[in-house]
């Protein structure tokens, strides 16, 4: 439970100790040695450590140092092709740096230039001001609170999320709520509830399932696919008793035929599994007739009348008023037809229709709406479209849709705004609210399922601000090899993955790129660590690549973006390697410190996706700000006429993908919270006398390492003691920051 605390909330489950006397000492070389981290406690959390024996904290500081360098990726050893990166190689000639290169690819990522694997100077200690985060006491409700905000989440849910729900189910036996309103969450808690209850009866799972498309989705759940239908999946044989389950619940949905027909192909390859026709005897007939006459049209293709056929037929025909009288019974499937409605038919009527209805249409769908229509009338070159799937691709075209008057826009959004105030003047009143201005840099999570693992939860297309004494972004990249290996051939064992880094002008012009084919640029002050072509044993140490950036020099010579990317070079998918991580750190002053410090590192992600090249953020070297992206491109093979899987194989790619992130318009944290305030409570300019905060940390401390008569000395720098006495005074005010992902996906959105 403390590691799912730490990740999501930064907070750890204490119990009360038995020591007779404080150990303070102790606790203050915990702190210490947490510093290191980035961490520290609050005075809430160290006045329960007092209570602790040493072997109490003892094992309290190995347990949870363990869980914060596995969450910073300071688990694992950090040894890149140059030890005395980044000077050696931008002091080093080309003609050296190419040759110990070649060494390393003749044998096969095996042997390395020796003197540089030596560290011949120490290297300086670390300059850079860090953040340090405050762990705070949290309870076993905290944990009730995330497992429930999960399954109940009015979007799709990440991997991760999943992961967290199962093992509190399972181990902690956390109590599923009844009502889980998102479809795929419910197909995946439903057959993660049947795993487990394998004799649960259909009663049990019609509150989770009462459509054919939901059962089609808990069958696709069942044999391990993608519950969002985006993906082919091969289904699995299933016992006899599964088998009556799901004719017994499609048998129980309403217009099952015209569900079944939008998945026909789908439903046939169920049907071979299901075998349907077992089931066409007096026994069964009556019970499961709606299903074996569903099944028996698909399978002959006799006509099966659909609402999408009758409001295609009558729109064809400019029979306007009985297609929106058949869309209105629909109210979701109006909202996602009204730019098309607007453009096509009578625009009054329309407004009308959609205005009668829109209550009844969720909240997902009219966020986005609202977000849609509030830009409608801008030019813009493109337009972003990311579709349904568990892998995280990004899709643009260009904007050729023809206008709508903006009167009609206006009153569009103004129709969403009134219905979304009215949805969520029903829930809870929230009181007074301080809301900060930073929300509006952060995305509204309407899909998290092909999201990544990482320190932070951050959705794609939300913007950070850089650390104001950031100079350099140093990236970096761990793996190793897989399970089986011959050292001595290209196959799939011996692992490759590079780390690269693309430089465009504010036009997304192409200047320049770093990776393994470039190991440096004089202009822009780039350098990559070396290229690393082994991964080395599945239980061993791994290797790495560090790729260093000056923000100031990309500006200084006409630059703008730095895109970053990792690319399979030996081709194996992300989700096929037994470990891959990519992050970044933010430094200050690249030559002092070790090559690899966690207390600066701002992200860091695992690499699990079915793909062979990734962008995981962009750097806006103007704005100073990371735009957070976690997308795969798509790749239709090995382009060997350029090298292999490469940045320079891919440039076209990447400058569409991150032309469409940069550019794409989405419902930002700012607004949801605003009207969330105008359905349920008032704003508050003064965060003291709010009772509910929602800003972009919860409280931070810098520290910074100075030297005085020869000893180092840390001194604080934004609080002292009588802040952090201020701070934990005033715990009982709650602070919502953006990374509560699950917290909105629930309560707000």
């Amino acid at each position: 439970m403390n590691e799912i605390l730490l990740r999501r909330k930064n907070k750890v489950i204490l119990g009360t100790g038995t020591a007779r006397v404080a150990n303070d000492r102790y606790i203050t070389a915990i702190m210490k040695n947490i510093e290191e981290l980035g961490y520290t406690f609050s005075r809430e959390v160290f006045d329960v450590l007092r209570t602790y024996s040493v072997n109490e904290l003892s094992d309290f500081y190995f347990e949870l140092k363990a869980t914060l360098m596995k969450l910073k990726g300071a688990n694992v050893v950090y040894m890149p092709m140059y030890a005395d990166f980044p000077k050696g190689v931008m002091d080093a000639h080309f003609s050296e740096l190419y040759i110990n290169a070649m060494v390393h690819y003749w044998s096969y990522g095996i042997l390395y230039p020796k003197k540089y694997r030596k560290r011949v100077n120490v290297r300086l200690p670390l300059f850079d001001e860090t953040k340090v985060k405050v762990l705070q006491l949290g309870s076993e409700d905290d944990v009730r609170q995330i497992f429930d905000n999960i399954c109940m989440s009015r979007t799709s849910i990440s991997k991760t999320d999943r992961e967290d729900i199962a093992y509190l189910f399972e181990t902690e036996n956390m109590k599923l709520p009844d009502d889980i309103p998102h479809k795929e969450n419910a197909a995946y808690i439903a057959a993660f509830y049947l795993q487990k209850k394998p004799l649960a009866n259909v009663s049990e799972l019609r509150k989770y399932v009462k459509t054919a498309t939901d059962v089609l989705r808990l069958v696709t759940a069942m044999s391990d696919g993608d519950v969002s239908l985006a993906e082919n999946i091969r289904y699995r044989s299933f016992s006899r008793r599964q088998r009556r389950m799901i004719m017994e619940l499609l048998s129980g949905c309403p217009n099952i035929e015209e569900d079944m027909l939008r998945y026909k192909e789908r439903w046939i390859r169920i049907g071979e599994r299901i075998h349907p026709s077992e089931f066409d005897c007096s026994r069964y007939t009556l019970e499961y007739d709606r299903a074996i006459n569903a099944f028996d049209k698909l399978r002959n293709n006799r006509k099966i009348e659909t609402f999408a056929g009758k409001v295609e037929f009558d729109l064809a025909y400019g029979e306007y008023e009985s297609a929106l009288a058949e869309l209105v019974k629909r109210p979701g499937e109006l909202a996602r037809r009204l730019d098309q409605l607007l453009r096509e038919t009578y625009k009054e009527p329309v407004i009308r229709s959609f205005a009668s209805v829109a209550e009844k249409v969720s909240t997902p769908v009219l966020l986005q709406v609202r977000e849609h229509f509030l830009h409608r009338s801008e030019h813009t070159d493109v337009r972003v479209f990311f579709p349904k799937g568990s892998l995280a691709k990004c899709h643009s075209e260009r904007n050729d849709l023809p206008g709508i008057d903006e009167r009609y826009c206006q009153e569009v959004v103004r129709i969403c705004e009134n219905a979304l105030v009215k949805i969520y003047g029903q829930r809870e009143p929230m009181g007074r609210v301080y809301l900060s201005d930073d929300y509006r840099n952060y995305v509204v999570p309407f899909s998290q399922r092909s999201a990544s693992k990482s320190l932070k939860t951050i959705v794609r297309g939300s913007r950070l601000p850089m650390a104001s004494q950031t100079n350099a972004v140093r990236a970096f990249i761990w793996w190793t090899n897989m399970d089986k290996c011959d050292f001595g051939s290209y196959d799939d064992g011996r692992v490759d993955i590079d780390l690269s880094a693309a430089i465009f002008d504010e036009n997304w012009n192409y200047m320049e790129h770093v990776s393994y084919t470039n190991l440096k640029s004089e202009k822009y002050k780039a350098c990559h660590s070396g290229d690393i072509v082994n991964g080395g044993p599945v239980d061993g140490d791994g290797v790495s690549e560090f790729l260093d950036v000056d923000v100031d020099s990309v500006v200084r010579y006409g630059a703008r973006y730095v895109v970053y990317q990792v690319y399979s070079y030996t081709g194996q998918t992300y989700a096929d390697m037994p470990h891959a991580m990519f992050g970044w750190m933010e430094r200050a002053d690249v030559n002092s410190g070790e090559i690899y410090e966690p207390k600066t590192v701002e992200q860091k992600m695992d690499l699990t996706a079915n793909s062979t090249a990734c962008i995981p953020v962009i750097f806006d070297c103007v704005k100073r700000e990371f735009i957070w992206c976690d997308m795969n491109l798509s790749l239709t093979g090995v382009h060997t006429h350029i090298g292999g899987n490469n940045v320079e194989s891919n440039i076209s790619g990447i400058t569409a993908v991150c032309y469409s992130m940069v550019n794409m318009q989405k419902p930002n944290l700012y607004d949801l919270i605003t009207l969330n305030v105008r359905a349920r409570g008032e704003f508050t300019s003064d965060r003291e006398e709010a009772d509910l905060v929602f800003d972009v940390e919860q409280w931070t401390e810098t520290y910074t390492n100075e030297t005085e008569s020869g000893k180092q000395k840390t001194v604080k720098r934004r609080a002292d003691e009588q802040e952090i006495e201020r701070d934990d005074k005033s715990q009982d005010r709650k602070v919502i920051t953006p990374y509560d992902t699950e917290l909105f996906m629930r309560e707000y959105l």
